[in-house]
């Protein structure tokens, strides 16, 4: 059953050196800034947590992953400190993903969206299945991917992040996602998936926790400027946001 919060639910399980961290929002799974900032939080918490081996993000319900930053507060940005701030939302996750303890493993059971796609590619291996289709819709509303393309491009390069923006109303299935390396695994149904991602989280968790932990920063080697980086990118997509043509574009979203 999907949440139907209005600021999203957030929840978060432990068991057998596992944390589970689950989000969900009744607007196909996708981003409040609140909700962004309870994730970051929760991420920041659980990385200091010495008993925990794994994290694994999902999202709630079988149908989309995670549709993106909320469209609603998109539109409502009226100002360019607004702008940055929305936009810093999935800076600021990407970057406690980046800077956690331990490795996260990604569970993408269908279709994801713009910030949704970077939330995916900050994960360090993602089990998906033929349900996870993909696509980076931001310039056909008038901004771009900014924020989320160094962790995207991190996993399938500047010509795969290239195809996606530059072709923003096309889906990409789960298979070219699993090609460019943006999955890991990916599967016929749910239940196989979670068998498969059980199985394996289990005896992730059963390995000596330091060299989990040692092997996650080593994946994130070069990446300790994206603090500033990730906050510069929000600044600039907030005054994208706030430009006419977007303005425009967005105007014809709403109707």
């Amino acid at each position: 059953m999907s949440t139907t919060r209005p600021n999203g639910s957030l929840y978060t399980k432990i068991e057998n050196n596992i944390a589970t961290i689950e989000f969900g929002h009744p607007a196909s799974n996708s981003f409040v800034s609140e909700l962004l900032q309870r994730l970051t939080d929760e991420i920041n918490k659980i990385s200091a947590h010495p008993e925990v081996s794994i994290i694994v993000l999902k999202s709630e319900g079988d149908r989309a992953f995670c549709a993106g930053a909320s469209f609603d507060e998109l539109v409502a940005i009226s100002d360019l400190g607004e702008g940055k701030a929305f936009f810093s939302g999935f800076a600021n996750v990407i970057n406690a993903m980046r800077n956690c303890t331990q490795p996260i493993i990604g569970r993408v059971q269908g279709k994801t969206v713009g910030g949704g796609v970077g939330l995916a590619a900050a994960c360090d291996y993602v089990y998906a299945t033929e349900s996870a289709s993909i696509k980076l819709s931001e310039i056909s509303i008038g901004i771009a991917p900014l924020v989320i393309a160094p962790v995207v491009e991190r996993k399938i390069g500047k010509d795969g992040l290239a195809e996606l923006a530059l072709h923003p109303t096309e889906w990409k299935n789960a298979y070219w996602a699993k090609e460019k390396g943006l999955y890991s695994k990916v599967y016929d149904s749910i239940v196989e998936m979670d068998k498969a991602l059980d199985d394996h989280t289990l005896k992730l968790a059963s390995y000596n926790i330091e060299a989990l932990s040692v092997m996650k920063k080593a994946l994130w080697e070069g990446t300790a400027h994206w603090s500033e980086l990730l906050l510069e990118r929000a600044e600039q997509s907030g005054r994208l946001a706030l430009s006419k043509a977007t303005k425009e574009a967005l105007a014809k979203f709403k109707k």
